[in-house]
């Protein structure tokens, strides 16, 4: 057989069996195996077989394609030397067989053993066990992922070697420079395709359909009879340019005769004021919006102030809008803006800066009002933020002691990994403490808790005004980030957090995908665990802030009726 390689510098057909393991690359095809079996293993939230097969084969494609590349330089510049291989024709079939026998004992167990990886995962939250066999028809699902993925890259690859040949043969470019050119041509178009073609339809694909969402109406809501919220008759915040989940918040939570009933005393009416998108042109005049109705309420004159992120849709967590008017028995105010109808991880995508800016205008707004009123006619102002709408709250301070300075208190729940202010706070963590659970500075500032456990373990002093932040160790938002491709994160490296299996293990490349596949189903366990805090979110606004002469057994008060209201306890 002949070592010559082809015009394209791709081995010729005569080459291919001697790197080739029926028709698969060899180097790609060990290599894939590897990144199916690592995908495969625990992560942070339990998949279903047809979720976890379409993991698993993302994964093993790309690590078919890494494998490549890795073997590339050796095959162009040394396998051709080596003729005494090539000359042993039954010594190569034997290794083929051996790798696709091997391969095979290795997909089979891997698959039989991610079942119970899986319920690891599974006895964890209280989640129903998988079974081994149900598990099995994962490998079918990654089968077929893993060649529509590798036709489709076949054929760009055809596509790049017929564009190198048309170089050399028209416009006379030598060989090795029309392969080098070719390839990146066809990178830059496909670059370019996808972001002005791919993204850009379905972004405003994906603003079409949100925006007939948003102008909808959940069931049951109706504007406000009460002048103290928002889409009322009073407010200058109309009830149509709310959208729906302005709607929702303004129409939601508990009026003053039932906290009068949950608290046995006399409740004030709280105040919800909220500016959506479509009540003006300028995130400055949503901001102004939000001013006047703050003032058209009186809510400066109330115990505190409560200034929200929102999430990607403009949603508030009704839990913590229900939980903080009950434990200051209506006497409260809560303002929010809306910056996006997107959900928040198309948002963060598509316009990652929009919660930053909203954020950051609202909560300086409202801090500029507030600091002209005197000082013993002041609310308390706390602001608050869970998930994108965490990293909305935080964008207004430059860092923890701004905050501190700022603000009576902050809570701040599943913070994105991305959250600048809280990667700086965790990086600057106590030596010896947690990743997934720091301390910093003894806690005497700000704090974070998993669970109840963590908030009620220490009796060190903890300064006013207190700043909380609520993380899972199971929470793939807080969890995920560009550094898990390459560089394995101290929260792995560490005793695992509260509700994160101890197998689970960092590989390159491959926990990066598992973390990011697991962000799209973080919601799904029971409440406590993933990206899930409402059973919490009523102690995390207690510890933070709370009337005078509060107690546990009022906040445990206020903990069981939000269970029964929005966990179905």
């Amino acid at each position: 057989m002949t070592t010559a390689s082809a015009l394209d510098g791709t081995p010729t057909v005569e080459q291919r069996p001697y790197y080739s393991v029926f028709g698969l690359d060899f180097v790609g095809l060990v290599v894939a195996v590897f990144f199916f079996a690592w995908s495969l293993s625990p992560s942070l939230i339990p998949r279903e077989w047809l979720y976890q097969g379409l993991v698993s084969g993302i994964t093993s494609v790309t690590g078919y394609g890494i494998g490549i590349l890795l073997a590339y330089p050796a095959r162009r510049w040394i396998a051709p030397r080596l003729t005494w291989w090539r000359r042993r024709r039954a010594a190569r079939m034997i290794a083929q067989i051996v790798v696709a026998v091997l391969a095979l004992i290795t997909v089979t167990g891997s698959l039989l053993v991610a079942a119970n990886w899986q319920n690891d995962i599974r006895a964890l939250m209280g989640i129903e066990d998988t079974t081994s066999f149900a598990y099995l028809r994962t490998g079918l699902v990654s089968v077929a992922v893993f060649a529509v993925l590798l036709l489709t890259g076949r054929g760009l690859r055809r596509v790049a070697h017929g564009f190198a040949r048309f170089l050399s043969a028209r416009l006379r470019i030598p060989v090795p420079a029309a392969h080098v050119i070719a390839p990146a041509v066809l990178a830059v178009a496909a670059v370019v395709f996808v972001d002005q073609v791919i993204l850009a339809s379905t972004s405003t694909a994906a603003r079409f359909v949100f925006a007939s969402d948003n102008n909808s109406t959940d069931p049951g809501v109706a504007p406000p009879y009460e002048p103290e919220r928002s889409g009322s008759s009073a407010s200058a915040s109309s009830w149509d340019s709310l959208g729906r989940q302005g709607r929702t918040f303004a129409d939601g939570g508990l009026r003053a005769d039932e906290l009068t009933e949950l608290n046995g005393a006399p409740a004030r009416e709280p105040i919800r004021v909220y500016a959506g998108l479509h009540a003006d042109t300028s995130t400055e005049s949503q901001v102004q919006l939000i001013l006047d109705e703050l003032d058209r309420t009186e809510a400066w004159e109330r115990d505190i102030l409560v200034v929200s992120g929102t999430t990607g849709t403009g949603w508030v967590n009704p839990v913590a809008a229900d939980s903080i008017e009950m434990i200051y028995n209506g006497d409260s105010a809560i303002a929010a803006i809306q910056y996006s109808f997107l959900p928040s991880w198309i948002s963060f995508l598509v316009d990652g800066s929009a919660a930053k800016a909203a954020g950051d205008a609202l909560i300086n707004g409202v801090h500029e009002r507030w600091v002209r009123l005197p000082e013993d006619r002041r609310p308390k102002v706390v602001v608050y933020g869970e998930s994108l709408g965490s990293q909305s709250a935080e964008a207004a301070f430059d860092d923890l002691v701004d905050l501190r300075g700022d603000v009576d208190g902050a809570l701040f729940v599943g913070p994105p990994n991305s959250n600048s202010l809280w990667r700086s706070i965790v990086a600057a963590r106590d030596p010896g403490t947690r990743e997934v659970l720091p301390v910093y500075h003894d806690g005497l500032d700000v704090r974070f808790a998993s669970n109840l456990q963590d908030l009620e373990s220490s009796d060190a002093p903890w300064h006013d005004p207190r700043v909380l932040y609520l993380q899972h160790a199971s929470d793939p938002v807080v969890w995920w980030g560009p550094g898990l491709l390459f560089e394995r994160p101290d929260w792995l490296a560490e005793p695992p957090g509260a509700d994160r299996v101890p197998s689970m293990r960092w590989y390159p490349i491959v926990t990066f995908w598992q973390v990011a596949a697991d962000i799209m189903v973080g919601t799904s366990p029971p409440v406590g665990h993933g990206h899930n805090y409402e059973d919490f979110i009523p102690y995390g606004w207690a510890a933070v802030t709370s009337p005078d002469g509060w107690t546990d057994a009022d906040t445990q008060r206020v903990a069981d009726a939000i269970s029964d209201m929005h966990l179905g306890d």
